[in-house]
């Protein structure tokens, strides 16, 4: 088949590890032939090319900047996606006849683009549902459903349902996700909405004790405590004042060490945080390249997943994955809504709490103390995901509607 893959994701080459590369490396193992677009922001100064890798082909597209930026150019960058992936397509692919479009969310602005593919090459077209906004923005207060942002939340929403609308077929990340689609989009019912869950493509983990101490003493980590690690966005979706307070109530516990890494619109709050709290028992490192991240993660004991608790949509953060992909047990604070705890705590790889219950999160820190409960639930984790999340598994599960 000739597959239409649309992401905002920023890569030239699929060899980088991460769900949406690992993915696209099975069609392309299976003899599909892929046409990505991935765009690059305008301060990268890099104006829109193909990079053509034989069985593959990558469209770099130039949009405006969405990263690190305010929330009018964010804004503004996000509405004219649709108009650029739209010109994009005709200028590089007007040649190419699509069997599928595989698309994910965010954003949901490309609605145009797919709908002009569909209709043109009469393909099947496939949404690998990420991120269901603009409801999100309105849990976290960012938009409301009323008054002036009421407006904007209007557009969003139609947008989102002319996007369900056009897709054949429906990936969420877990059983919540479709249970919460289905019941809030009832026009839906003749849709086909399925898990189709994160996933990668599983290698091996560094376990040699010298070279794990090594990579402790780089980044000033002591080799006696147990270590617990949060990475990736530190934005309004994490909670982070509940984080702040997490790492409060356990700066005088000496058993145990927390490590916070990553970058995102919350970052300088912790920042002052720890600047002003002098923790013995924490570290604070902004952004770190994906390659150094993983082996950092292979490095720490335990992972840490937070949510807000205002969340009433189903989040399924895909940074699960590098905490099992490790083998390290999981500890997750979120909302109630999300079925992130259930999976976690019936497989037998973790622990979940509520993120408004301090005790209860400082209770299950004491518990991942024990060195015996770490190494069983981190194998049963790295046993959950080669049996769950893999690639192959999602491939699989979105071929079985083209054979």
């Amino acid at each position: 088949m000739n597959i239409l893959f649309l992401t905002l994701l920023d890569f030239s080459s699929i060899e980088e590890s991460g769900i949406y590369t690992d993915l696209i490396r099975q069609f392309i193992d299976n003899e599909h032939r892929v046409y990505i677009i991935s765009p690059t922001e305008k301060k990268k100064n890099q104006p829109t090319h193909m990079v053509d890798c034989g069985n593959y082909k990558v469209l770099k597209l130039q949009i405006g900047n969405t990263q690190k930026t305010n929330v009018i150019e964010k804004g503004i960058s996000m509405l004219t996606l649709e108009s650029l992936f739209l010109k994009g397509i005709k200028n590089y692919f007007s040649d190419v006849k699509f069997d599928l479009i595989v698309y994910t969310t965010p954003p949901i602005t490309l609605q145009k683009a797919i709908a002009y593919v569909k209709k043109r090459d009469k393909c099947k077209t496939y949404l690998l549902l990420k991120d269901i906004f603009p409801q999100n923005a309105v849990d976290l207060g960012m938009l409301k459903r009323s008054g002036p942002k009421g407006l904007l939340y209007a557009y969003f929403r139609y947008k989102e349902k002319k996007l369900y609308n056009l897709s054949d077929y429906i990936g969420c990340m877990s059983q919540a996700n479709v249970d919460f689609i289905q019941k809030n989009n009832p026009y839906l019912r003749s849709k086909v909405i399925e898990v189709c869950p994160n996933s990668i493509e599983p290698q091996l983990i560094i376990n040699d004790e010298q070279e794990l101490l090594k990579i402790r003493s780089k980044y000033g980590i002591p080799s006696d405590k147990v270590v617990f690690i949060y990475g990736g966005n530190l934005g309004k979706p994490q909670g982070i004042d509940f984080l702040i307070d997490c790492l409060k109530t356990n700066k005088g516990n000496d058993e145990v060490f927390f490590v916070i890494a990553g970058s995102g619109t919350e970052f300088n709050k912790l920042k002052a945080f720890f600047e002003s709290e002098q923790l013995t028992n924490a570290r604070l490192y902004n952004y770190i390249p994906k390659e150094d991240y993983d082996l950092l993660v292979s490095a720490c004991d335990v992972g840490l997943i937070f949510l807000d608790n205002r969340f009433t949509i189903p989040n399924f953060p895909s940074r699960l994955l590098s905490y099992m992909e490790a083998s390290i047990p999981v500890l997750a604070a979120t909302d109630a809504n999300t079925d992130l705890g259930i999976v976690i705590e019936k497989g037998g790889f973790g622990y979940w709490c509520q993120s408004n219950d301090i005790e209860n999160f400082s209770t299950k820190v004491n518990r991942l103390v024990d060195i015996n409960l770490r190494k069983q639930m981190g194998l049963n984790a790295r046993k959950y995901l080669e049996d769950n999340y893999t690639s192959q598994h999602s491939y699989e599960i979105m071929m079985k509607h083209f054979k």
